[in-house]
């Protein structure tokens, strides 16, 4: 069982996934986190995360090993992870990566659970289940900016809503693998449910393949 779930930042995506994940016992992958990891490499060594060549160097070179490392978190890295995500020849090269774990998931699980922007119509385009998680741009940067300041993080709420706007927009018109949901995805608008109410109905599809 493959399920795919997209979605724009802050929408819930990660949360549910995560929760999903445990629920069935199948293996996780937040695939933002490997555009994060990239973005990180490049920044760590003072590249330019736009620039195509010093991209596609960080992703061929990527250390899995990194993906949980708390420093992928930040605003900042959420950023140049847009950046680089835009970037063909990155999406190229971390292409086989999600494809293998989605097919043979790690550890013995019978399913995986992979969460990001365009899971559902290119990474695992015959994914069994797909949800398109989304919310309002207001909304979302509301829950950013929380987590962030819980975080320890002096952000200001309008930059963070600007930054999200930025990233939205970037994400929807890059040419390759824009976002946006798969024409067979589940959407789920958050905006006005509980993390507790969007788990209820995404067990119900998973478990039946409807809601109705």
């Amino acid at each position: 069982m493959i399920v795919a779930i997209d979605g724009p930042a802050a929408s819930g995506k990660g949360t549910l996934a995560r929760r999903l994940a445990r629920h069935f016992g199948y293996a996780y992958l937040d695939t933002g986190s490997l555009y994060r990891a990239v973005g990180f490499a490049v920044m760590q060594n003072g590249g330019d995360p736009a620039d195509p060549d010093t991209a596609e160097a960080a992703a061929r070179a990527l250390d899995p090993g990194i993906l949980n490392d708390e420093r992928l978190r930040t605003d900042a890295v959420a950023q140049a992870a847009s950046k680089v995500a835009a970037i063909p020849a990155v999406r190229a090269a971390l292409l086989e990566f999600q494809r293998a774990f989605a097919k043979r998931p790690p550890d013995g699980a019978r399913g995986a659970v992979l969460d990001g922007r365009d899971i559902g119509t290119v990474v695992c385009a015959d994914a069994d289940r797909k949800m398109f998680v989304t919310a309002s741009v207001d909304v979302r940067a509301k829950r950013r900016f929380k987590e962030l300041r819980e975080k320890g993080h002096e952000v200001i709420e309008s930059a963070v809503l600007q930054d999200m706007k930025d990233r939205d927009a970037r994400d929807a018109g890059r040419t390759v693998a824009p976002l946006a949901p798969a024409e067979d995805a589940l959407v789920l608008d958050t905006s006005d449910l509980d993390a507790e109410q969007v788990f209820t109905l995404a067990v119900k599809y998973v478990t039946e393949g409807r809601l109705g």
